[in-house]
């Protein structure tokens, strides 16, 4: 009897135990996602350049400054809303910032430039996705803050408006300046 119950409760303990993971789930804010590659370097990558295919980039690019990396989309709606605050923080702020366009055709993000400025210093295309895997990017839009050594420091998920810029970003920008 006593093994009889055992066996009918490992199922029961299995579900339970699977609705508790699923239960945490809910309320955990998918903004505050962890990075593993938090103080890490850039991972090795050759990407091309969005406006000139012929032009290959890598992980060098993120040396020599303190900048923001802006992975964004055309399908994405909110990088259309935070499109005009980067474009006012090269402007105002003088910020570097290397956009990757990321899952999407190249025809339409140069069209989106085009029509709505460009506040990347680099444009990066990663049609793929595959730096954006790399990176752990769940998808756009998603900023990460790169120290002048290349070293990830801080990744936000979801747009960067003046709020999370004023009250977030930029204390940990100024700090790896």
């Amino acid at each position: 009897m006593n093994r009889r119950v055992l066996i009918l409760s490992i199922p029961l303990l299995i579900f339970l135990g699977a609705c508790a993971f699923l239960y945490k789930g809910l309320f955990s804010d998918p903004r505050k996602l962890e990075s593993a590659l938090l103080d890490q370097p850039v991972p090795e990558f050759s990407l091309t350049s969005l406006q000139n295919p012929d032009q290959q980039f890598s992980r060098e690019i993120f040396t020599g400054q303190p900048m923001l990396l802006n992975v964004w989309a055309t399908w994405c709606p909110t990088c259309y809303a935070e499109h005009e605050y980067l474009n006012e923080l090269k402007a105002k702020e003088g910020i570097y910032i290397v956009g990757m366009n990321y899952k999407d055709e190249r025809d339409k993000a140069l069209r989106w430039l085009k029509n709505l400025g460009n506040p990347y210093a680099i444009d990066l295309y990663d049609p793929r996705g595959m730096l954006g895997l790399d990176l752990g990017v769940y998808g756009a839009p998603e900023t990460f803050l790169i120290d002048s050594q290349g070293v990830i420091r801080y990744r936000h998920v979801g747009d960067v408006n003046e709020q999370v810029w004023q009250q977030t970003l930029k204390p940990i920008f100024e700090r790896m300046e």
